[in-house]
């Protein structure tokens, strides 16, 4: 069982005035008996969103996080990705490579300090939090089409060893 203290810090009210809200909540949580599960990224079924995306810096490569959105973003209209610490410019890059490639808007933006027990030295320590919402743009279903039709093009077209005569010894 964890306890975690989040303080929440919205800074833009969406008129591009600042406004700043400080909100202070403890839940408990426990996942599978393991404390750190939760923290880890280990699911828990009651809170887990079906949309949402917890990306980590170190377990896969950013190009599985933009796929993966893709596809949520095809079957949910929107995605939640999130990430905790030094995987904040990862979520970073994803939604800016979505957003210009034109297939995801930007809905929401969240940031907030999440408490956590560090298992080294026993104390409380403040981690960065930022989830970002976007939503699916007007031309994604088109551009998506486009992009796998070209993909299968290109893969039809690649000349092979045989065919360019590459691999034979010429004398």
């Amino acid at each position: 069982m964890t306890t975690e203290t989040v303080n929440v810090t919205v800074t833009a009210n969406g008129n591009g005035n600042a406004a700043k809200t400080a909100t202070t909540m403890t839940t408990t949580t426990t996942v599978n008996g393991n404390a750190n599960a939760a923290a880890a990224g280990g699911k828990n079924t009651e809170t887990q969103k079906k949309n949402r995306i917890q990306v980590s810096n170190t377990k896969k490569p950013l190009f599985f996080y933009v796929n993966l959105a893709k596809r949520y973003i095809q079957q949910h209209n929107e995605v939640e990705l999130s990430a905790l610490g030094m995987a904040i410019t990862t979520v970073v890059t994803i939604a800016e490579i979505l957003k210009n490639n034109g297939l995801a808007i930007e809905k929401k933006v969240i940031t907030s300090t999440v408490g956590m027990k560090d298992e080294t030295r026993g104390r409380l320590v403040q981690k960065a939090k930022i989830e970002i919402v976007l939503g699916k743009t007007e031309k994604f279903d088109s551009l998506v089409t486009n992009n796998t039709a070209t993909a299968a093009a290109a893969a039809t077209d690649q000349p092979t060893a045989a065919t360019t005569g590459m691999g034979e010894n010429k004398q």
